[in-house]
């Protein structure tokens, strides 16, 4: 039985990885400041931050799932967002990778691509947004993430461990289906993470998938769902919010994502299942 460490197993994503790996016959370790509100296995309450704790949790795993992070942008001051996500990232890779773990799965963002918190409007260059799509941007939250993509291509370049960053669309745990019915007519509400989503399970199965598939190397991936959150089509949505982008890389008929997973697809054999349509009631 393979050991696994999930940091932020407490979180919004962490159940559903937690329970995604034991349900493939993991030994589960969550490394998190708090307990989770359902105890799926043992937690070691951890201050990531701290170089002498991460090596601690992470002795005798076989590979880690990094979750834990402040998970948005101007929930705390830019300084401490920036120190945390990408103290906490080094740390859990630097030890990963002296301990001689092989495998190792950071969690990334779509707001690297620098829309989703943008003051300036900034709008894609192209859609759907795929993994070459510049990132830009503008707050500490976005360049935390890409600076752990750089120190995960460092850690893979010195030690051989693979790490895959997933550049995560707007998680959707089950219980949020319900919100759905609030923005699904309303283009505005959602423009700047151009109206992706990506359902807990879905994203668990990802998680497993990238410690399972080898010879990844260093790689960022996008992971969102195979549609857009909306009931509006694709082509119109990017024409009420987005009419100057005419670069089209993809036909978007139907409500065609404008977060290309299509090298997630591919690179992890991995297909996304859940679909909101299944949980609302339009």
């Amino acid at each position: 039985m393979k050991k696994v460490v999930v940091t932020g197993g407490s979180g919004l994503l962490g159940t559903d990885v937690i329970k995604e790996f034991l349900d493939h016959g993991y030994e589960v370790v969550n490394a998190d400041m708090k307990y989770p509100k359902q105890a799926l296995c043992r937690t070691v309450i951890t201050d990531l931050t701290n170089l002498g704790e991460v090596y601690g949790v992470l002795a005798g795993a076989d590979a880690v799932v990094h979750l834990a992070a402040i998970p948005v942008a101007y929930s705390h001051p830019n300084e401490v967002t920036f120190e945390n996500n990408v103290l906490s990232t080094y740390n859990i890779l630097e030890a990963a990778g002296n301990l001689g773990i092989k495998k190792a799965v950071i969690s990334s963002s779509e707001s690297s691509y620098g829309i989703c918190f943008s003051k300036q409007n900034l709008a894609p260059q192209y859609v759907p947004i795929d993994e070459n799509h510049p990132q830009l941007p503008e707050e500490s939250y976005g360049l935390s993430k890409i600076v752990n993509e750089k120190t995960a291509d460092m850690i893979h370049r010195r030690t051989g461990m693979q790490v895959v960053s997933f550049r995560l669309g707007n998680v959707i745990s089950p219980e949020m289906y319900k919100n759905f019915p609030g923005f699904i007519h309303d283009p505005e509400q959602r423009k700047t993470i151009l109206w992706s989503y990506i359902d807990t399970r879905d994203a668990a199965t990802a998680y497993r998938l990238a410690i399972e598939t080898d010879g990844l190397g260093s790689v960022a991936l996008n992971i969102g769902a195979d549609e857009t959150s909306m009931d509006i089509e694709s082509k119109q949505l990017m024409e009420t919010c987005f009419p100057a982008v005419k670069d089209f890389r993809e036909d978007l008929s139907g409500f065609a994502p404008l977060l290309s997973n299509e090298k997630a697809k591919k690179l992890l054999n991995w297909k996304p299942i859940h679909k909101w349509r299944e949980y609302v009631k339009l």
